[in-house]
């Protein structure tokens, strides 16, 4: 696999992670939403096994011809139920759980994710986790595909930026699930400012992310 197609892949996702917050230094910023939501309620504890984040980038030329996909999980979240509506959350991401999907080559493989993690892009031993905490929950307008709409403060390598979310919540038999929508993300707001030359192919700035989560009532 060529250098440049390593690359190109981790811009594609450099976005999207999602999720996302330094666990253990401080946000170097201070933007974000005023939290509106209380933990006041029936705690639900997020299943990491079968909850996800999943990213879907592009070059400049969006197609699937020019995209790459991946996959990142929770390594931790909780979320507060009260009235039988969701109230509150926050998911953590583990960093270092990283993958892409479409590179099948076993070496290449390794090598893109060894560079994705080190201090050039993601630096995941300084930035071992990423969080969004939910601030605000809202019924999403009549007609939409959603049923709710999910503010929060999404963090990135210490940079804390607003970012809303349409989701599908279903609450049933002790279990929640949030499907959100496909968002595009922009790292450049997260200070992942690293661009390929003109001549090799351009990536763009937003990824695509959506997060799948699944949260069973704590007894």
């Amino acid at each position: 696999m060529k250098k440049t197609t390593l690359i190109s892949a981790f811009l594609l996702i450099s976005a999207s992670v999602f999720i996302i917050s330094c666990g253990k230094d401080k946000p170097v910023t201070s933007e974000s939403n005023e939290v509106l939501t209380t933990t006041d309620g029936q705690v639900y504890v997020v299943d990491t096994l079968n909850s996800k984040a999943e990213w879907k980038g592009f070059k400049v030329v969006k197609s699937d011809n020019t995209s790459h996909i991946g996959n990142l999980k929770f390594e931790s979240g909780e979320v507060t139920v009260k009235d039988n509506k969701l109230e509150s959350g926050q998911f953590v991401v583990d960093m270092n759980s990283l993958t892409n999907e479409d590179l099948k080559d076993t070496e290449s493989n390794g090598k893109l994710l060894g560079h994705l993690k080190s201090a050039d892009f993601f630096d995941t031993a300084k930035f071992p986790t990423a969080s969004f905490e939910i601030t605000k929950v809202t019924e999403a307008p009549a007609g939409s595909d959603y049923n709710t709409v999910l503010d929060g403060n999404l963090t990135l390598k210490g940079i804390t930026k607003p970012a809303t979310f349409n989701a599908n919540v279903k609450l049933k038999d002790g279990e929640l699930s949030i499907a959100t929508e496909p968002k595009d993300i922009n790292r450049d707001e997260f200070g992942i400012k690293f661009q390929m030359p003109a001549a090799e192919g351009l990536i763009k700035n937003e990824i695509n992310v959506q997060m799948k989560v699944k949260a069973i009532e704590k007894k």
